[in-house]
């Protein structure tokens, strides 16, 4: 019973990762940081992803704070902000986010300030958007590893 629960579990897992994937959401990146997974270190991808949340939230609010400045003429500082959430976002295979971002730098090139704001409105729906998948994907592979992993002892009848 247990084990059919595990397995319906992994095909949620399965095709929520199809759906990102299809979406352009995910890219192979994510694949190759969930192979890093093992025994040793069985939450791996979502500390690693939850570092990559905290560390975005940083970088998002200071986008905000820097467009919201009336006075603000410092692209420069944006482009830099926009490189290191590139980076970042490339590393563990957000894609779409990586993409906005590519777009968000070049409105901040050019200085437009009308782009920069429209950019950061698509970052911030691509950043929850792709928090709450990924959240909705470890909730259920934690599922899954506690109805794969509960085993009931034998009783002597």
């Amino acid at each position: 019973m247990l084990g059919l629960a595990a397995d319906r579990l992994r095909a949620d897992m399965n095709r929520l990762l199809a759906f990102l994937f299809h979406q352009g959401i995910l890219d192979e990146q994510f694949l190759q940081l969930q192979q890093l997974q093992d025994e040793s270190s069985p939450n791996f991808v979502s500390e690693v992803v939850n570092i990559y949340f905290h560390e975005s939230e940083k970088l998002l609010r200071s986008l905000r704070s820097l467009l919201m400045d009336r006075e603000f003429s410092d692209y420069n500082k944006m482009g830099i902000h926009l490189n290191q959430f590139m980076g970042s976002s490339s590393s563990i295979g957000a894609n779409r986010i990586r993409n906005v971002c590519v777009a968000f730098r070049a409105a901040s090139e050019q200085n437009n300030r009308a782009g920069c704001l429209r950019a950061l409105e698509l970052l911030e729906h691509e950043y929850c958007f792709l928090k709450n998948k990924l959240h909705e994907l470890f909730q259920i592979e934690q599922q899954r590893v506690l109805a794969a992993g509960v085993r009931y002892p034998m009783q002597n009848i």
